[in-house]
């Protein structure tokens, strides 16, 4: 990933740290809407998982911004796994067959 269309070069602790404040602002407004956090925490992805979604759609703006078809996402997500290994977990839970939470079978739905 170190071609022009990916210019992002940031590293995983700086996406993460990314990632945690935008989870955190989506939890707060949630809290001010009178949610129940112990009702939409769950809908919502990890810091990892939010990370490779990142990632992922930058991969995807980069190459035209078209949907990506399941096994370009596939290929897309497994090249995310092998240039930060650290993010691998969320990777393949992210490619499981159940999803694990709630969003996540409308992300895979979105991705096909």
């Amino acid at each position: 990933m170190t071609d022009e269309r990916n210019p992002r070069r940031a590293s995983v602790e700086l996406l993460r740290a990314e990632a945690a404040d935008e989870l955190s602002v989506l939890v707060e407004e949630r809290l001010r809407a009178g949610e129940d956090p112990w009702e939409f925490m769950e809908e919502l992805p990890s810091v990892d998982e939010l990370v490779v979604l990142m990632l992922r759609a930058e991969n995807i703006a980069a190459y035209g911004g078209g949907r990506p078809s399941s096994s370009r996402n596939y290929r897309v997500l497994r090249q995310i796994a092998m240039d930060h290994p650290e993010l691998t977990r969320a990777v393949w839970r992210l490619l499981g067959s159940e999803p694990h939470r709630r969003w996540d079978a409308a992300t895979r739905a979105d991705a096909s």
